[in-house]
Formats: C-alpha cells, structure tokens, sequence
C-alpha cells in the first residue's frame, strides 16, 4: 500500500460498487413485489366473483393465488438478502476508510482487526447478493407456472366452449 496510495481506494471502491449492485436489485425486487401483490389482489377480487365451489374457475384462481403467495414470499426473503447486502458493503466501506486510517498511522493491529471485519462484511454481503438473486430465479420459476397454469387452463376452457 506504501507504494501505490490509490491502493487503498480499491478496498473502499470494491463494496461501493457492490453496494450499487445490491440498490438496483432491492429497487427491481421491489417492484416485483408490488406487481406480486397487485396480482394476488387481482386474483382474490376474481376469487369473489366465483363463490361457487364446484365452479372450474374457483379451483384454478385458488392454485394460482397460491402460487402468487410463493412468489411473494420469494419476493420479501430476496428484499431482506439485498438490504443486508447493502448494509454488509457499506459497512465494509467504512470500516476499510478506518483501516487505511489506522494503516497509515502506523496502528497495525487496528488496521489488522479492520481488515478482518472488512473481509468478513464483505463476504456476508456478497452472499446476500448471490443467495437474494437465486431467489429470484425461484421466484422468476414460480411466475411461468402461474402464467402455465392459466394458461392452460384458459385454453381447456376456450375449447370445450368450441365444443359447445
């Protein structure tokens, strides 16, 4: 690091970055959230208009409003992942700004601990980074299954009126 003092800018700079990275997911995720509750909400005003239980309708809007539930779920527990991501960077941000500190005034063991709660910070946020976007593709999978189930069910629906 003594010799190239843009060096300690690259631990400051890497979780920034991340950080960043993680935002943007937080911000997409929860306008899939959004979407997910409209959605659900949709299908329970449908679900009011089919009271009959022995109605086709009712039984398909109840497998897919399940459905919706999973994908809200998904949704919140990827959310949680990217804000702890957020935090875990910008905490490794910090406390790397006070290791250089330390480092430069020659407190090697303040720097040496800063280091250890950077690295680590570090890691549980890009972990929260991964896991919240497989999350996603969970969630992303769950999503073709409702839109499949409806779909399905829509065009069994329009062929036996054919039928008819």
């Amino acid at each position: 690091m003594d010799a190239n003092p843009f060096g300690i800018l690259t631990f400051i700079v890497a979780p920034a970055i991340l950080t960043n990275a993680s935002s943007v997911n937080a911000l997409a995720t929860s306008n899939r959230l959004g979407r997910a509750t409209d959605r659900a909400r949709a299908i329970s005003t449908l679900l009011e208009t089919h009271k009959d239980d022995s109605d086709p309708w009712r039984v398909t809007y109840l497998e897919i409003l399940s459905l919706a539930e999973r994908r809200i779920n998904f949704l919140v527990r990827a959310m949680t992942c990217f804000y702890a991501a957020i935090v875990s960077f910008a905490s490794a941000s910090l406390v790397s700004l006070f290791g250089a500190v330390f480092f430069v005034e020659q407190w090697q063991a303040c720097g040496t601990v800063a280091l250890g709660i950077s690295l680590v910070a570090g890691v549980i946020g890009v972990g929260g980074l991964a896991y919240g976007s497989a999350l996603l593709v969970r969630e992303t999978r769950v999503t073709l299954q409702s839109v499949s189930k409806e779909t399905q069910f829509l065009l069994q629906h329009h062929q036996t009126k054919s039928v008819n």
